[in-house]
């Protein structure tokens, strides 16, 4: 689940180890009788080694530090390390969870989004990309999300998402997952999404150009659309038809729509017998070897009293 990948990224990031958490290195966590001390073996007392939070900080913050994360790492990774030295007691226990508004977990072979992530009640931010995801309950997903991207998984219904979902949400990324129309179709509306700014369904498996035109211009806030990677964008007339059909949307699979392109697309919307998604394919066979020739054959058996063997022979051609 979601929750248990979030516990174990917790884990990793080891924010109670040093430089971290409480700990008699970090000078903020001591109490108003001074330093820790300790009794030597010869009676005499000797101070605990301890740092500033801006020193621990610098320990985090230099490159050169062993306690450094990596380069490639993300904001969520230094933010939650910096928390852990200027006021540990935010990461500790389930007072993490007011800490975060974005929650990135890439690749971390999430297949439930559980009832845990609830308890992420300033969430803003959801990133969910390449993970096992075939299904979301909407009921799990906190009501502050503005962006959710699901982009490389496995959801092929979107009926669960749609039950509940976050009023507020601004950005649906479903790039490279598994939706196929029309049965789909039916939830792309302003009913659900009321302020949808960017949507992105590219790299799935949607064929009926007219009925997602018919959906998506419900969603009177859209600016963004990406769909290029479907089978319905594959037809000549594609990008004009949009084009023309959403006069409000301002980039269309990645590319800015501008005025010159709007005036040479005038009109297309009102011509959908040229965006049928329907295509003819001719196919010419020139020779075939090693196959007997039919007529050859009956041509031999006229006139003979022996039973007649008919050859027959078919090809299929997948796309």
């Amino acid at each position: 689940s979601l929750s248990d990948a979030f516990q174990e990224y917790l884990r990793h990031l080891g924010l109670q180890d040093f430089p971290c958490g409480f700990g008699s290195w970090n000078k903020s966590c001591l109490d108003g009788h001074g330093s820790p001390r300790r009794v030597q073996p010869g009676g005499e007392e000797a101070v605990l080694d301890e740092e500033t939070p801006e020193a621990l900080l610098e320990l985090l913050r230099d490159r050169h530090s062993p306690w450094a994360l990596p380069p490639d790492c993300s904001p969520q990774d230094q933010l939650l390390r910096e928390v852990a030295v200027l006021a540990p007691e935010l990461v500790h226990g389930t007072k993490v969870y007011q800490v975060l508004k974005s929650l990135r977990m890439v690749g971390k072979r999430v297949e439930e989004v559980d009832e845990g992530v609830l308890q992420f009640q300033q969430l803003e931010e959801l990133i969910l990309s390449t993970n096992q995801i075939s299904r979301i309950l909407s009921a799990n997903l906190p009501r502050t999300l503005k962006v959710l991207e699901l982009c490389c998984n496995t959801v092929g219904d979107l009926q669960d998402l749609c039950s509940q979902p976050p009023p507020e949400l601004q950005h649906l990324g479903l790039g490279h997952n598994r939706l196929c129309g029309p049965s789909q179709d039916k939830f792309l509306t302003g009913d659900f999404w009321p302020n949808l700014i960017s949507l992105d369904l590219s790299f799935n498996n949607l064929t009926d150009l007219l009925e997602v035109v018919s959906q998506v211009s419900s969603l009177q806030k859209l600016r963004i659309l990406v769909l290029q990677g479907n089978p319905l964008a594959l037809i000549p007339t594609y990008r004009g038809f949009l084009v023309d059909s959403l006069p409000k949307l301002a980039i269309l699979d990645d590319i800015h729509v501008g005025p010159d392109e709007r005036q040479q697309f005038q009109g297309l919307a009102r011509q959908p017998e040229l965006s049928r998604s329907e295509a003819r394919v001719v196919v010419s066979v020139g020779e075939m070897k090693g196959v007997p020739d039919p007529s050859a054959l009956q041509q031999e058996d006229l006139g003979s009293e022996a039973p007649v063997i008919t050859c027959m022979y078919f090809v299929t051609y997948e796309f």
